[in-house]
């Protein structure tokens, strides 16, 4: 039987790299789509091949994608999961996470090239806040109204896809993705480690996660059932408060002692204008910025699984406390914790 070729973007990223994991293990012949200088720390084996595609060029993209079918055939499957989180100017985003995923998709129609199903990973944060009275869950048929930059490019995308007749997507809109090799949630992890427990404001906060190994076993599920033009929320079906998730960190770390502090958000919000200025002066990208505290303002994170239950049969591997603890055990073995 012929070996699948699969294409995966942003490979040497956190949710990129477990995906080239996956499908080594699943025994697809593994493409990973990254820069000349990205770090390959975690793309060490020698089944890998590898891919620098020019997204910013469409020209020479096309030039790129039609020399490799020439060659090898057509990728049988893509991955998108190249991206930017943060930036140094707001158009970044625009231009990252929406024009060149214009590019991309362009170039494979033009040149014949659109594989048998291309999974777009996209973000809650394309939806916007939800409803921060009754916590109602988002669904995928509200109406997307998102309130970051990040959040805006993402639906950009999202809808150039939905418009391109027949062109055989998937979106996934995970929530918060933690696991082994990310660096967002060890910020939070040290600080508790360290005695400090802190939150933003002092309403309810409804938190949902999705733990990274999960996550990529959805994007195989699509791909095995042949799931084509449809958008899921992934989250493992459970939600949390901002105190119940700092517990379960505390408890995976054997600190008995924490220090709570809740940072009242008209403090935050400044704070978070200061320091993207200064990035801005400096030249240099910063996580802690306005759109980062339009994240930490937003209360309601509770989104809909329904449908990934009932088309793709998900059932998370990883509820949060066990999905933690193999987090902060991979951290540990590591010296980051």
């Amino acid at each position: 039987m012929e070996q699948k070729k699969i294409l995966i973007t942003g490979a040497s990223g956190f949710i990129g790299s477990a995906a080239i994991d996956k499908a080594l293990e699943l025994g697809y012949e593994t493409w990973a789509g990254i820069r000349a200088s990205s770090n390959k720390v975690y793309l060490q084996d020698e089944r890998i091949k590898f891919i620098d595609l020019n997204y910013g060029d469409k020209k020479k993209l096309k030039e790129q994608l039609q020399d490799f079918t020439d060659k090898n055939g057509r990728f049988d499957y893509i991955v998108h999961s190249a991206g930017i989180t943060k930036a140094l100017h707001k158009a970044e985003f625009d231009r990252v996470n929406y024009e060149q995923v214009r590019n991309f998709v362009d170039a494979l129609v033009e040149t014949d090239a659109v594989p048998d199903l291309f999974v777009f990973m996209s973000t809650l944060g394309a939806v916007g806040a939800g409803d921060e009275i009754k916590y109602t869950p988002l669904s995928c048929d509200c109406t997307p109204n998102p309130n970051t930059a990040y959040g805006k490019s993402k639906l950009k995308a999202e809808n150039y896809l939905k418009k391109l007749p027949g062109f055989p997507y998937v979106i996934l809109r995970p929530t918060g993705v933690y696991g082994p090799r990310d660096k967002d949630y060890l910020i939070l992890m040290r600080a508790v480690k360290n005695g400090i427990n802190v939150g933003a404001g002092f309403r309810k906060q409804i938190l949902t996660f999705i733990y990274v190994g999960d996550l990529v076993r959805v994007i195989f599920n699509c791909i095995e059932k042949n799931t084509h033009r449809k958008e899921y929320f992934v989250a493992d079906g459970d939600v949390y408060t901002d105190s119940e998730f700092n517990t379960i960190v505390q408890q995976a770390l054997q600190k008995k002692r924490v220090f709570r502090v809740n940072v009242p958000l008209w403090l935050l919000k400044p704070a978070a204008f200061i320091s993207e200025r200064i990035s801005g002066l400096l030249g240099k990208a910063t996580a802690f910025n306005t759109d980062k505290y339009k994240i930490m303002k937003q209360r309601n994170w509770s989104c809909d699984t329904t449908p990934l239950q009932h088309d793709l049969d998900f059932r998370p591997g990883y509820r949060l406390k066990e999905g933690v603890e193999a987090t902060v055990k991979w951290y540990r073995e590591r010296g980051w914790l």
